[in-house]
This record gives structure tokens, sequence and C-alpha cells, in this order.
């Protein structure tokens, strides 16, 4: 469906159907002056009854085997976010649908629990937002993410955790028993330091500013934290990447990494979209160069290139954060966490 208007205080500007729906719609505009968005941007939370809890990778090119996704959907509307097209498996649109028709896994922590005490579990570190984020803001209340943690402190088992939301520091209390122990990472993703351009790329996400005073905190708290430069945008956001790091690094983050933008399926339409409602002059420079990056498409799926692309201009976004990550002391890896202290079975004195 083509966008009629601005939709306040989200990120998608319409409602396309899902590469899965049996039919198809299509906007007309009437002429008439007036539109009622309300009915498409109320947020609607279902309760969902989980079978499974953690999800397994065999990526080559991502840096876990494990993940936990509390919820389905994600209300900080992320216009970029690859993970929209999973919407359609549900036979919802990955545009407003993603971000205001959400669900969240009630029996997490429980099915966590069964799963961490069968004999048969081997550790390796559980990654919380590797799909949508676990501190959107439906947890201030759901409190699923906390459960979770709360689960795996209780285990000895180690996590990361990528979110662009303050409110990871509400559980500065358990992140801060698991740090001592070598058991979390928390990964904050910065896209932008510009207020403005946030608020309408990731408009429910916490603000640049917010993000930056959650490292300072978390790091007071002697909590590991890596900035993610996620995602960079070819001419629309990747001249602040070394203004992001250097902001991260006063802040107190210990690492960096960063994502290139990547548009799979119905992605690539919706970011379009974006574009020309908010950036219309640069529209055609951004897609060109993004497409330069992926070899003609607006999405390459290869392992080894789809985080960071390839080609010129690819090459040229590597070279500078390579630079500036060494500058700033940000280029050593990421803590290795420690899964020898995992207690899976409960011992026979703890029945007591």
């Amino acid at each position: 469906m083509k966008p009629i208007s601005l939709v306040k205080g989200r990120g998608a500007q319409s409602n396309r159907d899902g590469r899965y729906n049996a039919t198809t719609h299509e906007t007309e505009h009437d002429d008439w002056e007036y539109f009622d968005n309300d009915s498409t941007t109320r947020t609607e939370i279902a309760s969902e009854i989980a079978r499974t809890i953690i999800a397994h990778n065999q990526s080559p090119d991502v840096p876990f085997e494990q993940s936990i996704n509390p919820y389905r959907g994600c209300e900080h509307g992320c216009i970029y976010c690859f993970a929209r097209p999973t919407h359609a498996y549900l036979g919802l649109s990955p545009g407003l649908d993603f971000e205001t028709k959400l669900s969240k896994k009630t029996n997490a922590a429980a099915l966590l629990r069964k799963e961490l005490q069968k004999p048969r579990y081997r550790c390796s570190p559980i990654a919380l937002g590797a799909n949508t984020d676990p501190y959107q803001p439906i947890e201030r209340h759901s409190l699923i993410t906390r459960q979770i943690l709360q689960v795996l402190s209780e285990f000895n088992h180690p996590c990361t955790i990528t979110t662009k939301s303050a409110l990871v520091e509400r559980d500065t209390d358990i992140l801060q028993e698991m740090a001592k122990k070598h058991l979390v990472q928390v990964n904050l993703s910065i896209t932008t330091l510009d207020p403005e351009l946030a608020r309408s790329l990731e408009p429910r996400a916490s603000t640049p500013l917010r993000r930056l005073r959650a490292i300072e905190r978390l790091r007071e708290s002697a909590i590991p934290v890596n900035v993610m430069v996620a995602p960079v945008i070819p001419v629309l956001t990747d001249p602040e990447l070394e203004s992001i790091l250097e902001e991260a690094a006063t802040a107190g983050a210990e690492s960096a990494g960063y994502i290139l933008i990547r548009l799979p399926l119905e992605v690539a339409e919706m970011f379009e979209e974006w574009l020309q409602a908010h950036s219309p002059g640069q529209t055609k420079h951004v897609l060109n160069q993004i497409r330069d990056c992926r070899g003609g498409r607006a999405n390459d799926p290869r392992f080894g290139h789809r985080l960071r692309g390839q080609g010129v201009y690819a090459d040229m976004i590597a070279q500078r954060f390579k630079i500036a990550s060494r500058r700033l002391g940000l280029d050593r890896p990421t803590e290795r966490l420690d899964c020898s202290q995992f207690r899976g079975q409960p011992q026979q004195l703890d029945l007591f």
C-alpha cells in the first residue's frame, strides 16, 4: 500500500501486504484532506505461549550459536530493520503491523529454565536482541527480558545483549553480578547522533544522547559495553561514523563494531518510501550507493558479504572504521565470555 501521509511516531509509512498474503491492496487518494491513522498506529500486544525459546544459528558470519527473542515485532519502528519481513510469516504486514501488532512470550523464562536443566544441554553464549530488541518499550511493563536474565544469572550462563534502548540500565543489578563472573556483554547500537534524524529513522528507540548516557552508567557499574554503529547508511549517516565512535569512546565504550545497511525483501520498498517522505532530494543518491555496496541490489544475503558489503564505497567505510577505532582504542576484541561456570542440573543439596 502506498503512503498517503506521514504516520506520526512510526517508522513505516504504509502497511503493505506481506509476501505470503493471498491478496494485495493499493490505496487511492480521493482528494479529501483528512486521514485517520488512529487504527494503524495504536500498539496492540498479544500474549504468546511459546513452544521453544532458544533459536539455533549456523550462520558462519554471526558470532553466536544461540539466541532468544522475547518479543515478535518491535515498537522501536526502525525503518531499516532487517527483521521486518519475519512478520509476513504471521500473515501480518512487515510495515506498520511490525511495529504495532506485537506479541510477548510470557512463558519465556520458564521454558529457558527447563531447557537449561536438560542433561544434553551444552552451554554457549545466548544472544538477546539478535532479531527484535529485548528492551523495546513494552519490556518496561512485561519484564520478560529481566526474567530471562534472572534465569541466566542463576545458572551462571553467559549472554550478550544488543539494544537501542537505555532501558537496559534498569537491569544493572543483574548485569553487574554477571559481569563480575565474565558472563555478559552489552552492545549499544547507535545509528546517528542527530536527534531529528533518529526520531524519524527509529522513532521509539532511545535518543542518541540517552544511549550514550547508558554507556556511561553501565561502565560505571563495570559492565562491559561494545558500541555498534549499526546500521551505517551510505550518504545519510556514514559521515557521522567517526563522530559516533568518538562520543562512544568518551562515554566509556571498550570496543566497537559496525554493520552496513541491508534491505531484504519488503524492507527495500519501505525504506524507499521513507526516503521519499523524509529526504526526497537524497533518495536516488542513497539508494544508488547502497546498491553499489550490494552488487547492484538492495540486499546481498551471502555470508561474508551481508554485514559489510563490497566495492569501493564499502571498502572506504571499512577503512574509516578501522582507522578511527584504532585511534580511539576501540579496536580491541570484545571480552570472551566464560562458559565454564555454567550450572545445569541442580545439585542434590539444592533440593533441601
